[in-house]
């Protein structure tokens, strides 16, 4: 008989049956900034994660993750962002308003391809319902996804509006749960489960002492590095190690970031296009059918832009160019960090056909990074 299971993921919650160490853990550590309190996206002060998780025995392996910049009326009370297109094979709802006016209006979701529609739907029933949005006539929903097909049947289109929704809702911040769960649940990464991960960075008090946090849904391939540590090679699982037979192209990566720097939407697509370097030094090569995007918010709170306003003249507050280049090196690492924690955290999952995709061999990975003298 045929059950479905849904499981809703509480950003608040330590014992997701997701989670599991996570790279900091074993002693890797990536780069040079100090990760936030969580080394999570909710490391930037206001920012929420809720997740929604829906399996079915042998056909469904799929869901949602919300996030959103800050918990009032995001419509009402706009956020400066940016969108920065790695390679566009993806279906990402919204991106040319984002373009034009250099804000976001709603929760940014992430889900399975055929359930953006969906999904877009449910974020403008979300919008529209909330109090003071009762003359709104045009909403501008951002939704991303990722092909999760092979553990999912996408065609069962299992999320609904209803589902979309109470991820929204249950959205929160403090530790966010990793791996197979949410939008994560049924992706692929270096061949490898995949799933969602996160990471942060904080800038020294001398440089503004900003935060920088990132969120990605991992469904791409490439030849695995870990702090440039060749590991798929060592493993003997990476793209192309089969070549001249035939190989199946994948993707893609959606990375979510958001800072409490005062950015601009020039900056902010800047800061965006950094995500690419980062997917790179993991060995990630945003192949021809990959969809890979970065979304860069600033939850800034005094460049809010309001709805309404009887002023006529929009007054931001935004860094120096010169002022950047910190926040460019936290972007890149911890997309490089989210990435390697949703392997980590990631189990061995079973789909539809008996499709199966084994977790990260982790022990064998550690003893890899020990080889070449990465656990400090």
């Amino acid at each position: 008989m045929r059950y479905l299971i849904i499981i809703l993921a509480l950003a608040t919650c330590l014992n997701m049956e997701a989670q599991k160490k996570r790279a900091a853990d074993y002693g890797i550590r990536i780069g040079i900034l100090n990760p936030g309190r969580n080394n999570a996206i909710t490391d930037v002060p206001g920012v929420k994660v809720g997740h929604l998780t829906v399996r079915e025995p042998d056909s469904v392996n799929t869901g949602v993750t919300a996030i959103l910049p800050h918990d009032g009326n995001l419509f009402r009370n706009k956020v400066p962002a940016a969108i920065f297109v790695g390679n566009g094979f993806g279906k990402l709802t919204g991106y040319t308003q984002v373009e034009e006016l250099g804000n976001i209006e709603t929760p940014i979701i992430l889900t399975s391809t055929l359930s953006v529609p969906t999904a877009a739907d449910a974020v403008i029933e979300y919008t529209l319902s909330q109090p003071g949005n009762g003359m709104i006539t045009s909403v501008n929903p951002v939704v991303g996804e990722t092909n999760d097909a092979g553990l999912n049947d996408p065609r069962l289109k299992a999320v609904t509006r209803e589902l979309v929704i109470q991820a929204i809702n249950s959205a929160d911040a403090g530790t966010v749960p990793e791996g197979n769960v949410g939008a994560g649940t049924g992706t692929v990464c270096f061949g490898f489960k995949g799933g969602i991960g996160t990471s942060s960075r904080v800038l020294p008090r001398s440089r503004g002492g900003y935060t920088v946090g990132v969120l990605v849904q991992t469904n791409f391939g490439g030849i695995l590095q870990i702090d440039g540590v060749p590991v798929g090679r060592e493993l003997g699982k990476y793209k192309f190690s089969k070549v001249p037979e035939e190989y199946k192209e994948d993707g893609s990566c959606m990375v979510v970031i958001m800072t409490d720097a005062p950015l601009d939407p020039r900056n902010l697509k800047r800061l965006a296009s950094r995500a690419v370097s980062g997917i790179a030094r993991t060995g990630g090569m945003t192949s021809n059918s990959s969809g890979d995007y970065a979304i860069a918010v600033s939850t800034y709170e005094k460049n809010r832009i309001p709805y309404a306003s009887g002023d006529r003249i929009q007054v931001i507050d935004n860094l120096r160019n010169e002022e950047m280049d910190l926040l460019f090196e936290a972007v890149i690492e911890s997309t490089e960090e989210a990435i390697v924690n949703s392997l980590f955290a990631a189990k061995s999952a079973t789909g539809r056909h008996n499709f199966r995709i084994e977790a990260l061999p982790v022990d064998e990975t550690i003893r890899i990074m020990k080889q070449y003298n990465r656990i400090r």
